[in-house]
């Protein structure tokens, strides 16, 4: 399954999700933010401030600052590691698998629009 996009054509598909995204009353996520809830949520756990960190290539406070943001809205939760009690795990919470839910659906919408519009 290949998707043909021009770059245009991509930045348009996404500028039409962002816009519907704010139009919600749901979270406004920075783009690092987001990157990171994705990546707890799109990728095999077990996630650790540090392996984010890594995985991003941005720095542990950094990643510290925006989870903390995010579990502000609920949308991930640390917890301490059981095996290790120095490490913290970060954990996916209902709340943030309903947004990320609707934010697909959001995207899927704004692509077929953007289809209709072609």
């Amino acid at each position: 399954m290949g998707i043909d996009l021009k770059a245009v054509q991509a930045l348009d598909l996404w500028r039409g999700a962002i816009v519907e995204s704010v139009r919600r009353d749901a979270p406004d996520l920075s783009a690092r933010q987001m990157a990171l809830l994705l990546t707890v949520y799109l990728t095999p756990p077990s996630h650790t401030v540090r392996g984010l960190a890594i995985t991003l290539n941005v720095s542990k406070p950094a990643v510290t600052r925006a989870l903390d943001r995010l579990s502000e809205y609920g949308l991930v939760r640390r917890k301490v590691d059981d095996a290790d009690r120095r490490s913290v795990l970060i954990q996916r919470t209902v709340k943030g698998s309903v947004f990320l839910r609707e934010f697909g659906d959001i995207i899927v919408e704004a692509a077929s629009q953007s289809e209709a519009l072609s």
